[in-house]
């Protein structure tokens, strides 16, 4: 069975490179994912998160040069959730675009509430390197 999805994309005023090697930085999770806003860290290669549902781990996909920024969040119950985000070339700047599944089991509201919070947190990242572009 097929889950709804909704593509969230914005355009990111800086090269499609600077977004991803910024993006691609558990470290750096904290000043733009607000879900993963507080206590990153790296513990024998891993890196692990406090989320809203508790400590969660965060597997980033190796570096490459696509602009391929999935990865996968493991909650605490073992639940993994794959999470598909790219940086592509839009002119000189960058298009970021997730791709948002709704979780088996979410209600509509839920599925809204997911896609708004993915909005923002495109839309801080976009803020913070724009910003800094601007120095």
């Amino acid at each position: 069975m097929l889950q709804d999805v909704r593509i969230v994309t914005t355009s990111i005023a800086v090269p499609w490179q600077v977004v991803y090697e910024f993006a691609r930085q558990p470290s750096l999770l904290p000043q733009w994912a607000s879900g993963l806003a507080a206590g990153i860290a790296e513990e024998g290669g891993r890196w692990f998160g406090q989320s809203p549902m508790g400590r969660v781990q965060i597997e980033m996909t190796p570096d490459n040069p696509y602009g391929v920024l999935d990865h996968d969040v493991t909650l605490p119950d073992g639940t993994v959730f794959h999470n598909p985000l790219r940086a592509v070339a839009n002119g000189d700047g960058c298009e970021l675009t997730f791709t948002v599944f709704r979780a088996v089991g979410a209600d509509s509201a839920s599925f809204e509430k997911d896609c708004a919070h993915v909005t923002g947190d495109l839309q801080a990242l976009k803020r913070l390197l724009e910003s800094a572009a601007h120095r």
